[in-house]
C-alpha cells in the first residue's frame, strides 16, 4: 500500500461562500475532513504547512514545501499531493519542478469553486490528484498539475481563466494526461529535467510588461534600486519600443540580467527582427532571450539560477533554455 503525504497551502479549495457572497479563509481546511475514497488502497499523511490565499504565497513558502517533500521522500513516502490556491499554483508548480531532486510523484492541485459552492470541483480534482500520485506511470515525471481530469506539466500549465473549472491549459503543447474514472493515463512527457539545489531565496527579481509607447521611465526607476534581475513580457517575438533603450541599458550596465519572454500566449520569444528595439539588438545589447516560458515562470527561473549564485553564464544558458 503507498503512502502519499498531503500538503495543504490554503487558497480557494479550502475557503468557503460567505452569506454575502464573498469567498474566505476558514480557520479549518474542510479538506482535513476527507473521507479517503482509497481505504486500503492508498494511505494518506494529511498535513498544514499554510493557510493561505494564493496571492500570498511567495518564493520563501515554496522553498519550505521544497524542503518538507525532500524530508518526507527521505522518510520513505511514496509520492505527494499539494493543494494550493489557483491564482499562483503555476508558480509554486514551477518552483518546485526546479527544486526538487525527487523522482517520487508530486502532484499540485486546486479548486476554481469554494468547498459549499453549487458545482464545486475540489474535492474531484484533490481525488484524480491522489489517484495520479499513485500511478507508478507518474514516476520521474516531474512536478504534474492535475485539474478537471487533466495532468499538465507544472512546466508550461498555465491559468487562463479567472472562474472557469477549466482554467488550466498548457498553451502549443497540450496536456500530457488524464484521469477517466479511476484509470491514469499518460501519452507524453518531458524531454529532460533539471534540479538545482538552492537554501535561500534571493530578492528583488521584477517582472515588466510591455505596451506600445513605453518609455525609459520603469527601466530607470529599477536601475536607481539595489535589484537582483528583470524579466520582460515583450512585445511579439521579442521586442521593445525603441524609447525604453535607455533604461534598459542602465541596467545591463549595472550587471543586472536581464530577461526576455513575449507576453503573447502562445510560441516562443526569439531574436528574430533586426531593427531599433528588435530582438537581435536586444540580444546584442546583452538581454537574454528565455525561450517558451511566460513571465512569471520565466521569473522563478531568473530567482532560482540567481539563488543558485550561479554564474553570467551559466546563468544566462540556464535561463535561455526552455526545454530544461
Amino acid at each position: 500500500m503507498k503512502t502519499i503525504l498531503v500538503l495543504h497551502t490554503g487558497g480557494t479549495i479550502a475557503m468557503s461562500e460567505g452569506e454575502d457572497g464573498a469567498i474566505v479563509p476558514g480557520k479549518q481546511n474542510p479538506l482535513n475532513s476527507f473521507n479517503n475514497p482509497f481505504t486500503g488502497k492508498i494511505k494518506l499523511d494529511i498535513r498544514n504547512p499554510f493557510n493561505l490565499p494564493s496571492p500570498h504565497m511567495r518564493p520563501q513558502e515554496m522553498l519550505t514545501l521544497r524542503n518538507k517533500i525532500i524530508e518526507a521522500e527521505s522518510e520513505g513516502i511514496d509520492g505527494v499531493v499539494i493543494t494550493h490556491g489557483t491564482d499562483t499554483l503555476e508558480e509554486t508548480a514551477f518552483f518546485l519542478d526546479l527544486t526538487l531532486p525527487s523522482e517520487i510523484p508530486v502532484v499540485v492541485t486546486g479548486a476554481m469553486r469554494s468547498a459549499n459552492e453549487i458545482g464545486s470541483d475540489g474535492l474531484h480534482n484533490f481525488q484524480t490528484a491522489i489517484q495520479t500520485t499513485a500511478s507508478d506511470e507518474a514516476h520521474g515525471k516531474g512536478v504534474l498539475v492535475v485539474m478537471n481530469d487533466e495532468i499538465h506539466t507544472a512546466r508550461f500549465v498555465t491559468k487562463t481563466h479567472t472562474t472557469n473549472v477549466a482554467t488550466f491549459r498548457t498553451p502549443t503543447f497540450g496536456p500530457v494526461g488524464s484521469i477517466s474514472k479511476e484509470r491514469v493515463t499518460f501519452f507524453s512527457k518531458l524531454i529532460r529535467q533539471t534540479y538545482v539545489p538552492i537554501d535561500h531565496i534571493v530578492d528583488d527579481v521584477y517582472l515588466l510588461k510591455a505596451f506600445a509607447g513605453m518609455g525609459p521611465e520603469l527601466f530607470t526607476a529599477l536601475a536607481k534600486q539595489n535589484i537582483s534581475g528583470v524579466v520582460i513580457e515583450a512585445l511579439g517575438a521579442g521586442n521593445l519600443p525603441p524609447a525604453t533603450l535607455p533604461g534598459l541599458q542602465a541596467l545591463l550596465n549595472q550587471n543586472i540580467p536581464v530577461v526576455i519572454v513575449s507576453r503573447c500566449f502562445n510560441g516562443t520569444a526569439e531574436s528574430v527582427y533586426d531593427y531599433e528595439g528588435g530582438g537581435v539588438r536586444l540580444e546584442q545589447m546583452g538581454a537574454i532571450f528565455c525561450h517558451g516560458l511566460n513571465g512569471q515562470k520565466a521569473r522563478l527561473k531568473l530567482l532560482v539560477g540567481l539563488s543558485a549564485d550561479m554564474s553570467p553564464n551559466d546563468l544566462a544558458s540556464f535561463v535561455s533554455d526552455a526545454v530544461s
